[in-house]
């Protein structure tokens, strides 16, 4: 398979997903840098997680390639951006730069862009969603849920669904669409339930 050059932007709990939208504050020099040098280029860059929150942490192996799309320069240097999501990649190394930002080589993985549920998938899913929602406290809007599809539906709620970073990481690393649909149900009735004390339950 072939590689690619990526700049890459490790952020924590920050997810994207191909097909989907990401906005970004960004404010540190090193990333202004990268917008920068991004915006005269192809406006390529990859999110991924590090596996720990502190400077240099390595970095979990897949992340998602997205592209610049709105851009909001500020007269301080900063800037907003949109991401959209073009593809999930594969990091094969991290290389060695001069740039203030990190970058590696990276495959991109070539998902299903047609992929769909099994009508009993989707209903589960859509149950188990209401459970978890209603525990959470959560207004949403079930209509509007119902015209999306599968592929909008299980990204979007993955990528904003309010778990912990490694079980975000999971989700993203899922292989197929069912795979990810399967793993978002489990993982709702796991971080839905309470302890004895009221406690939301964690994974450790």
């Amino acid at each position: 398979m072939a590689t690619r050059r990526i700049p890459i932007f490790p952020l924590t709990g920050a997810m994207l997903y191909p097909g989907l939208h990401l906005p970004l504050h960004i404010f540190e020099p090193r990333y202004r840098a990268m917008v920068g040098d991004a915006l005269v280029r192809e406006r390529l860059i990859g999110m991924i997680q590090p596996r720990q929150p502190v400077e240099g942490a390595p970095l979990y192996a897949i992340g998602c390639i997205g592209k610049i799309g709105e851009v909001e320069a500020m007269e301080d240097g900063r800037y907003n951006i949109l991401l959209e999501g073009i593809a999930r990649f594969r990091i094969v190394r991290e290389m060695v730069v001069t740039t203030p930002f990190r970058q590696v080589e990276a495959e991109l993985i070539d998902d299903d862009e047609d992929a769909a549920l099994a009508p009993v998938e989707r209903a589960s899913f859509e149950r188990e969603a209401r459970r978890f929602s209603a525990s959470q406290g959560y207004s949403v809007d079930w209509e509007q849920v119902a015209r999306l599809d599968d592929a909008s539906l299980i990204n979007g709620v993955s990528q904003i669904v309010p778990f912990d970073p490694a079980s975000k990481q999971a989700l993203l690393e899922a292989e197929t669409l069912s795979d990810r649909c399967e793993l978002l149900v489990q993982l709702m009735q796991f971080f839905g339930k309470r302890d004895d004390d009221g406690d939301a339950a964690t994974l450790q």
